[in-house]
């Protein structure tokens, strides 16, 4: 089979924008409450602390080079106190502005428009769609909500590490034996959450530490994981695969993470995740929510990362 035939095109039909999150039927969503036992509820998102003027750039995990999401509580360009506006008889009423550049600065979504090869997007649509004014194919806003069984894959754990080395990669065999560990098993529809436990070199070493590469899944890791059907692969790393010390991937186009998953099987991928609550809870199985904002044309957006336990 070629690179271009491979994986999940025409698999829901010509028109499909959504991918693998078609497998997230009614009956999916029913069996994946069943997972909610304790009604504990856990946040997996990094916190959007600030703007790139106060110290928030040394405090959040993000890659070199991209601009940290800015918020700001304002009015008139006053600071709060000062410029709160007035709303009636002793009522002031505080603004907020956010900006956001999600890949890579933020917990986030990738739309199946984020990457492509050639003239297509995933399913064949064709990539010239994807204009300044968003991409008019295969975008964040065709995704939904996502409701499905989260399984977490604790490799940092089933190593006995607080976090894998720079260089290191995630094969099948390490998320069989992942599975193995939980008793548990993969099902179509399924969200793999991966923890390499990265973010906390951020705490440890400081922002150097933090850029001098990423663990991930291997090629042959996210192959397996498309194998298996899941709806979306969501990691605390920032590119699901690994990165160098340049903060790219080395693997070629056939071997690409975002490529395997994205383009050739519809699999929207989550990044930059905070998994540390979760693992402590020593639960594999989880009921697993997450909505991207309706941006239209969007090649990502912004999240929020439930597991209800």
């Amino acid at each position: 089979m070629t690179f271009e035939q491979y994986g999940n095109w025409g698999r829901w039909g010509a028109d499909d924008e959504r991918g693998t999150l078609n497998l997230l039927t009614p009956e999916a969503v029913v069996a994946a409450a069943r997972c909610v036992r304790e009604g504990r509820v856990v946040s997996l998102a990094m916190p959007i602390r600030g703007a790139t003027s106060s110290p928030a750039p040394t405090t959040v995990p993000h890659l070199r080079g991209r601009p940290l999401p800015q918020h700001f509580m304002s009015v008139d360009g006053g600071d709060y106190a000062a410029g709160a506006r007035a709303i009636g008889a002793g009522l002031r009423m505080a603004d907020d502005a956010l900006v956001v550049t999600p890949h890579g600065t933020t917990t986030h979504m990738d739309a199946l428009c984020h990457m492509w090869s050639g003239d297509e997007l995933y399913n064949g649509h064709p990539a010239g769609r994807v204009r300044s004014y968003g991409a008019q194919r295969c975008g964040i806003d065709k995704a939904g909500p996502v409701v499905a069984r989260g399984v977490l894959f604790d490799v940092a754990g089933l190593r006995g590490v607080p976090h894998l080395a720079a260089a290191d990669r995630i094969g099948p065999d390490e998320l069989r034996a992942c599975l193995d560990a939980a008793g548990t098993e993969l099902r179509p529809g399924d969200v793999a959450v991966v923890r390499t436990g990265w973010p906390l070199t951020w705490q440890e070493e400081g922002p150097d530490g933090y850029w001098a590469g990423q663990p991930g899944l291997s090629a042959d890791g996210g192959r397996w994981l498309a194998g298996h059907d899941v709806g979306m692969v969501a990691a605390d790393n920032a590119a699901i695969g690994g990165l160098n010390e340049r903060q790219l991937a080395d693997e070629g186009l056939a071997d690409d993470l975002h490529m395997i998953l994205l383009w050739r099987h519809g699999v929207h991928l989550a990044e930059m995740l905070w998994l540390e609550e979760l693992a402590g809870a020593g639960r594999a199985e989880f009921l697993f929510v997450a909505a991207p904002l309706r941006i239209e044309g969007g090649t990502a957006s912004p999240i929020n990362p439930i597991a209800v336990l």
